[in-house]
């Protein structure tokens, strides 16, 4: 017999990510539409597990749409990784007859979705994160804001490198992913971008800043994924001064690129996403994750979501793929297969454009 949903939570958790305002609102409207209560959970699983509760109208989230970071909060939650913290958080969901729960986040979020979908608490699960390092899905909620927050930061930057015929090294956010710096380095039009999903030719690099200097050029912009670590960034500003003679500046803008307005990308993405989750968890559905794919948003299995994603980063593990069949293993290798082929051709295209 289908579940009769009366009431459902939303929740944020993990880094924050312009966009996600749009699908709590998304979330919330849409489910009132249906006749269904809609209750934030304050502080992500953390909230959850200490009934940190507040119920949401539709006026509650009147005119959060243009809003970055999130109105619920986020947190991340350690005692949610054990079965104590979960056994708290379902308590909570009991106690205030919540049938079911939206979670907009990362891969962390994911997991802790799936955890209690197992324990029979009905979860959707929302990707909010500007990394768009969620393999499972083309976008993420927040990616297209950091991106256009990225090109906007690094065009004034170049405006001073030109007028002091310097090097700029920019470092942006991206966690283990170089989605954001393939993405900006190519609209930026930087001689160089180093990511962890290609490799990087130093020398190549420098000579073709001295030969472009010797052409004319004046400045100069090289992107580095975080991925590659806290230190490479600074090392590499220091060796193109010393490899190439040009006075060269490292730039980190860290964390501003995960705040500001949401771009309409961000925002329409964030809307259609909510009102899908809201759909999928009325109709009895659990333990699945909005997609973007090829244009469209789609639903996809949690467990699927993330193991093609360790698939993608090399990180499975012993037993990871025993529950699947081999035609679900061979969709995995085969998104995998598009992603990195997706590198290759963009890498490609900032080698011969760039500079």
């Amino acid at each position: 017999m289908e579940k009769k949903f009366r009431k459902i939570g939303i929740l944020s958790s993990g880094g924050d990510a312009p966009g996600m305002n749009a699908a709590i609102r998304s979330v919330t409207r849409s489910a009132i539409a249906r006749g269904v209560e809609v209750v934030g959970i304050v502080g992500g699983y953390a909230g959850l597990i200490n009934e940190n509760l507040k119920p949401l109208t539709e006026m509650d989230v009147s005119g959060i749409i243009s809003h970055g970071g999130t109105t619920l909060y986020s947190a991340r939650c350690n005692e949610f990784k054990y079965e104590e913290g979960m056994q708290k958080a379902i308590a909570t969901c009991k106690k205030n007859d919540i049938d079911g729960l939206i979670c907009i986040g990362g891969d962390g979020t994911f997991r802790g979705a799936t955890d209690l979908s197992i324990r029979g608490i009905p979860c959707i699960g929302i990707p909010g994160t500007i990394d768009n390092d969620i393999t499972a899905t083309d976008y993420t909620i927040g990616y297209d804001t950091a991106m256009n927050t990225v090109i906007d930061l690094c065009d004034k930057i170049i405006d001073t490198s030109e007028s002091h015929s310097r090097c700029a090294v920019v470092e942006v956010m991206g966690r283990h992913a170089g989605y954001i710096a393939i993405e900006t380095g190519i609209a930026l039009g930087a001689v160089g971008v180093a990511l962890i999903e290609m490799p990087f030719d130093k020398e190549a690099l420098f000579a073709k800043m001295n030969a472009l200097r010797a052409q004319g050029q004046q400045s100069f912009i090289v992107i580095v994924a975080e991925g590659m670590g806290s230190e490479f960034g600074e090392a590499l500003t220091k060796e193109i001064e010393e490899r190439t003679g040009i006075e060269s500046r490292f730039v980190r803008p860290a964390h501003i690129v995960r705040g500001g307005t949401p771009t309409l990308r961000d925002r329409s993405l964030a809307s259609v996403m909510g009102d899908k989750a809201v759909d999928l968890l009325l109709a009895g559905k659990s333990d699945l994750v909005i997609c973007s794919r090829n244009n469209e948003v789609i639903a996809t299995d949690i467990k699927w979501a993330l193991i093609v994603d360790r698939m993608f980063k090399d990180k499975l593990k012993d037993g990871d793929l025993d529950s699947f069949t081999q035609e679900q293993i061979d969709d995995m290798k085969a998104l995998c297969a598009e992603r990195r082929a997706y590198f290759e051709n963009m890498y490609d295209i900032m080698l011969t454009i760039g500079g």
